[in-house]
């Protein structure tokens, strides 16, 4: 018995020598880098239409985790991200300083398809990456990137640098791997699918789907409809207090899903965040979709009554179904 006890201890030991080696690997390695290769030339728009369509987006999506608190892309520390670590995204204003301004067009178009920083270093999973935005929408975001838009003003403001917790390197190491750059140009949607349209917008233009499906560490970036949960909701998100918040469910289901909304209620929610009784319904990460026009509102809708029907028992369990 004594022998067999011994046998058991010295496995445990091993085992918890080659645990404690581990997690001192991923934390050394830190997050890692991978070979730069962005295209030899991307040319962005830089008109008046183009610049105006890729501040409505930046509205919507950038400001979010880059915005300072005085409409400028100066950073600030990212409450909703506390299960990465501390994090705090770059000033990317027009300031000469800016972690912006060292970046070519090429190098940045390749960031935001890739995840791959210009020194190489893979952006973490907080980072958003869109490799299925059209070339279209993409080049008039960089413009906007580029240009004198009061959105991007120079603002001298320098966050910390992030600090990434154990689960973001491990994430990084063994899990999340940087997403390929397209060989071809990737077309515009068709707007006059209404379908095609929603998908485009709620996958590949306003990434509504990485908070409504089941977790951000599981999502699919390449193939969003592979991802656990797809827009059944449930997702652990934070206030800017850091309280836990719960993703609803966008699926049709009628108990825990939005099944029992109409179209003009659901656009009503998007656009302004009041649900169908008149109270507020929408709450940080979630913010209403303003600069959002109501066609696009109602394409998402078009889209979402395509999906099947999900009971996602967590919210239920939660009575976190509105």
């Amino acid at each position: 018995m004594k022998r067999v006890l011994k046998i058991i201890g010295i496995i445990l030991g091993v085992v918890i020598i080659a645990i404690a080696g581990f997690v001192i690997y991923i934390n050394a390695s830190g997050i890692p880098s991978y070979e730069v290769d962005p295209p030899e030339e991307y040319i962005i728009y830089t008109d008046s239409a183009s610049v105006a369509e890729g501040a409505r987006m930046a509205s919507m999506m950038c400001i979010n985790c880059h915005g300072s608190g005085d409409r400028k892309m100066g950073g600030a520390y990212m409450a909703d991200a506390k299960d990465f670590g501390e994090i705090y995204p770059p000033n990317i204003s027009s300031h000469p300083d800016s972690r912006l301004s060292a970046y070519s067009d090429e190098e940045l178009v390749y960031l935001l398809r890739t995840g791959i920083k210009r020194d190489g270093q893979f952006a973490p999973p907080y980072m958003p990456k869109f490799p299925n935005l059209s070339d279209k929408d993409m080049k008039s975001l960089i413009g906007f990137l580029r240009s004198d838009h009061p959105l991007m003003a120079p603002t001298d403001k320098e966050p910390p640098m992030s600090q990434p917790n154990f689960l973001t390197k491990f994430l990084c190491n063994m899990v999340i791997e940087p997403l390929p750059y397209p060989k071809e140009e990737i077309p515009h949607v068709d707007t006059t699918d209404v379908v095609a349209w929603g998908k485009y917008i709620s996958t590949a233009k306003f990434d509504c789907y990485q908070c409504h499906s089941a977790d951000f560490k599981t999502n699919n970036i390449m193939y969003p409809e592979k991802s656990p949960g797809y827009f059944a909701g449930g997702n652990q998100c934070y206030t800017k207090d850091g309280d836990l918040v719960l993703s609803p469910n966008l699926t049709m289901d009628e108990e825990t899903g939005i099944g029992n909304y109409t179209e003009e209620e659901f656009v009503r929610v998007v656009l302004s965040g009041i649900r169908p009784d008149g109270k507020e319904a929408v709450q940080y990460p979630m913010i209403p979709f303003t600069q959002m026009t109501e066609k696009e509102a109602k394409a998402i809708w078009a889209y979402l009554q395509t999906l099947e029907p999900v009971k996602n028992e967590k919210l239920a369990q939660a009575n976190m179904v509105e």
